[in-house]
């Protein structure tokens, strides 16, 4: 595998997991590295100590044994990379603010700063049940990335999915909009 990718991945994932937006054994982070095949987490990884064997290689054109040990969140990803193809970086994360705010809330408009200028307004998709949820997943999240500007995905309850061609940007935005809940839910106390 590429060095500067893992390198990469390493670098993103601690910080995601030390700002408390993977849980241990929770989110996953991906990279393309040919058209029909990515790196993902495996499903045992830790997210803050990823290392080049806690990744799994996969090609969406021959099913092996390594998809069993791919998270349980590489459906996900396959259609994303699948169906976005400026999709180099695929992470799901759970931050608690944007997760909580998607609770109760149909979208975010940021009131501060960063959040207008990077992101204006996030829409957060309601799955409606969870039941069938990890099924429908990979069809209505690549869905609604193919119909819509957006990169991000808040999803209500289960967390946010993103995707970018530059892995620093996607991470960036994941704290803009974090951070931005985080100031919506602090602001409605005062």
């Amino acid at each position: 595998m590429d060095k500067h990718l893992i390198e990469d991945i390493q670098h993103i994932s601690h910080s995601l997991f030390e700002k408390n937006f993977f849980g241990v054994y929770h989110g996953s982070i991906s990279a393309r590295i040919s058209n029909n095949g990515f790196i993902i987490n495996s499903k045992d990884t830790i997210l803050n100590e990823v290392t080049e064997s806690s990744l799994v290689r996969l090609d969406c054109q021959k099913r092996d044994y390594r998809w069993s040990l791919a998270t349980g969140d590489v459906h996900i990803h396959e259609h994303i990379y699948e169906n976005i193809p400026n999709a180099k970086y695929v992470c799901y994360t759970m931050p608690p603010y944007a997760t909580a705010y998607s609770l109760k809330h149909g979208k975010v408009s940021p009131q501060d700063y960063y959040g207008m200028r990077v992101l204006g307004e996030v829409v957060i998709y309601d799955p409606h049940h969870f039941d069938d949820w990890i099924e429908r997943a990979p069809y209505e999240i690549s869905r609604f990335f193919q119909q819509h500007e957006s990169h991000l995905l808040l999803i209500k309850g289960f967390g946010l999915i993103a995707y970018d061609r530059d892995i620093t940007e996607m991470a960036k935005k994941i704290a803009v909009l974090e951070n931005s809940c985080r100031l919506l839910a602090l602001s409605a106390n005062l």
